[in-house]
């Protein structure tokens, strides 16, 4: 079966935040506030701090998810791999409609601010034909690839901040405290009435998930840059609704010339600065937020699509991408949604009714990560977990239930209809052509029913692909590590032999034991082969530092290997053989390891270069990441001349570095502090990147022109 090409990661820190900030600061700050104020009075400003802490336990139980299993398609790909494909279905669907009304409702929802530039009887076609224009100028932006994608949207975020920062701070000195007399008047109900309201202006900061396959290193960067982005929302609502109350007062903020105020910042804006110089300053400013909001829409509604066909749920026609990795026909068919949408509906109207999808959306999404917790698969490994599990899920699940009450029936109806399409459309085409199971199986695997063993499989590729953690101890354990070269004519019964003697006299473990469980690993399927590798492991208790035997032959061993089914195979002509012995305590990082391994040695010219290895440090150092270390010959009239005749604890290095293992004339030499270095010693460095790099700067030799 040929491999599905993948989406780059193009997306650092500042992307991620750019994205989210983007998508958040939008029709919550530039038009909710005229109708949140009618139900809550001055008290909006608590309205919105409800709000915003209401959205912790979900965002913080889809940050788990997204660390965990960082794909494209975001929350579809979580309800997927934990509740099944069929609740799968029904999420990414729906999901992928409400991003599509919200997109819409962005487009159209900020004519109300163009207008302000425009003549008074300027026609409501206009701002439909602008709407439809700027779905092209995305649609193609997003066509050119996420890297460009995100770069406008840091130059749009970069203003939309700027502008707001000037509203903040101007507007705080203008506030007359007067204005928000009888604070608490309209009541508790009305309170939580109106934070249901505002609750989707902070929505959006979770949209970046979606695009979560195509983000650097995001076991940091996607929850820090969540983090921040929600820090800079709350900021920007508590203080500018706090503004907006403080300077227009509750009926002007909610109304112009009798009708509803559409403009609120503009108007307020207007006050501060006594002229009209104010509103055109925060009409910009709406405009780069709805901007900001459609950029981020079609980008993350482009990728449901895409992930949903993958797994077989949507025509395979869906799941191309280009060579940047950008999935060009999931793009066009959500921009000509969306230009649909605009044509011929009323996005103001029934936006607001995706929004009570998105809520039992995020209340699945809490119970998502209890199933995915209650599995107990260790290659379950989320670089971010949520605290307080699980009552923090519990909270999530009611309080989002709770916000759909609040909204009324005709919400709960809309998101009804998409629950019975989603159903219709998964037994009508997707159910036989999907052989997969949710994480809820491995659960109901304890009551005797059946799990899917595959999306084990799945999630230690995920591992594979996000590599180790910075305190995971590989490069250590590599250069401890005993080696084995195994004479002519071993088997592989032999040399398991001697790597457990090894290994036995660091564990508080018999030979014999380490022996036997070795070889019934293998006979069981536990042994993972790639090429000519085998990864024979083990997770012992009473230990606490994984340890590791190195195993070599050259001619090649063979080795029965069992399957998940009982059935057996011979792999021929294993060369390199890694024994991995890790404290049964922490099974994630083992596999992190045995997965940082495989890496290793699935890359090109990795058996060459081990055949060729004429000591044992040459075989660790294949190993090592090339970032990681640094392997100097110390020689007279090199640049390591300065090193010899010096003892270890005088060398200097960065603190964060450290010698390891020294060559010398044939032998291993154990470094001590008192070890003093020798002309022809070849020495193994290890440490951070940052500090590795700098002695490579001061001791490697200058390649010659």
């Amino acid at each position: 079966m040929p491999s599905i090409p993948k989406t780059k990661k193009h997306l650092g820190l500042f992307g991620v935040f750019a994205l989210a900030t983007g998508a958040t600061l939008s029709s919550g700050f530039f038009l909710l506030p005229s109708f949140a104020v009618q139900i809550a009075g001055p008290a909006v400003v608590l309205a919105y701090l409800i709000a915003g802490l209401l959205l912790i336990p979900p965002m913080l139980s889809k940050i788990e998810l997204g660390t965990a299993m960082p794909r494209s398609g975001g929350a579809y790909y979580f309800l997927d791999r934990s509740l099944g494909p069929m609740v799968g279905t029904i999420g990414g669907l729906g999901i992928w409609l409400a991003l599509i009304l919200k997109t819409a409702f962005a487009l159209v929802g900020m004519g109300a601010y163009i207008q302000l530039f425009l003549p008074a009887e300027t026609g409501d076609s206009v701002y439909t034909f602008i709407a439809l224009g700027l779905v092209v100028f995305f649609a193609g932006l997003n066509i050119l690839g996420a890297k460009k994608t995100t770069s406008f949207q840091i130059v749009l975020v970069v203003l939309l901040l700027s502008l707001l920062t000037w509203f903040l701070v101007a507007g705080s000195i203008a506030i007359r405290p007067a204005n928000f007399d009888g604070f608490l008047d309209s009541g508790a109900m009305n309170i939580f009435s109106a934070a249901g309201l505002v609750f989707i202006s902070y929505v959006g900061v979770t949209k970046v998930i979606s695009v979560a396959g195509e983000i650097e290193n995001p076991e940091r960067n996607l929850p820090l840059g969540l983090f921040l982005a929600i820090g800079v929302a709350v900021i920007v609502y508590i203080v500018g609704v706090s503004v907006m109350v403080g300077v227009s007062g509750t009926e002007n903020l909610a109304h112009v010339n009798g009708e509803i105020n559409l403009t609120p910042a503009s108007t307020v804006a207007r006050e501060i600065t006594g002229s009209s110089t104010g509103a055109y300053i925060m009409a910009f400013a709406a405009i780069f937020a709805f901007l900001s909001v459609a950029n981020a829409g079609i980008l993350s509604a482009s990728r449901y699509p895409l992930a949903m066909s993958r797994d077989h749920l949507l025509p395979k026609l869906l799941r191309k991408v280009d060579g940047k990795g950008t999935p060009v026909i999931g793009i066009v068919v959500s921009a000509s949604v969306i230009a649909i949408v605009i044509l011929f509906l009323d996005p103001l109207k029934i936006a607001k009714l995706a929004s009570s999808f998105q809520l039992l959306m995020f209340a699945l999404l809490c119970i998502a990560v209890v199933v995915m917790r209650e599995t107990k698969l260790d290659s379950y490994d989320p670089g971010f977990r949520a605290p307080f599990y699980p009552w923090l899920q519990i909270v999530g699940v009611i309080s989002c239930l709770a916000i759909i009450v609040v909204m009324g029936w005709i919400p709960v109806l809309f998101s009804s209809a998409i629950i019975v399409v989603g159903v219709l459309w998964y037994f009508a085409y997707a159910r036989k052509r999907v052989e997969r199971y949710g994480a809820l199986y491995h659960i109901f695997e304890r009551l005797g029913r059946k799990r899917f063993d595959a999306l084990d499989v799945e999630l230690r590729e995920i591992l594979k692909e996000k590599g180790l953690r910075a305190h995971d101890p590989f490069d250590e354990i590599i250069t401890t590590a005993r080696v084995v070269d195994a004479p002519d004519g071993s088997s592989f019964e032999d040399i398991v032999r001697l790597a457990s003697e090894e290994l036995s006299a660091l564990l508080p473990v018999t030979s014999t034991s380490l022996s036997e469980e070795f070889l019934h690993g293998t006979k069981i399927g536990a042994t993972p082969v790639t090429g000519n590798v085998a990864l024979p492991h083990l997770r012992l208790p009473h230990i606490d530092t994984p340890l590791m035997v190195i195993a070599r032959s050259i001619e090649g061993v063979t080795i029965d290997i069992g399957g998940a089914f009982g059935e057996h195979h011979e792999e021929k002509s294993i060369r390199a053989i890694f024994f991995l012995v890790s404290p049964e305590k922490d099974p994630s990082q083992h596999l992190r390891m045995l997965a940082q391994l495989a890496g290793h040695v699935d890359k090109e010219g990795f058996m060459k270069k081990w055949l060729a290895a004429s000591t044992n440090q040459q075989l660790k150092e294949i190993l090592l990441r090339e970032d990681r270390f640094l392997s100097l010959h110390l020689e007279v009239g090199t640049r390591t001349e300065s090193l010899i005749d010096l003892p270890i604890h005088k060398l200097g290095f960065p603190e964060d570095c450290l010698l390891t293992l020294i060559h010398r004339r044939g032998h291993m030499v154990i470094p001590r502090g008192s070890t003093v270095l020798e002309e022809h010693d070849q020495l193994t460095i290890i440490g951070e990147e940052v500090g590795i790099q700098s002695l490579k700067t001061q001791y490697q030799e200058l390649p010659r022109l």
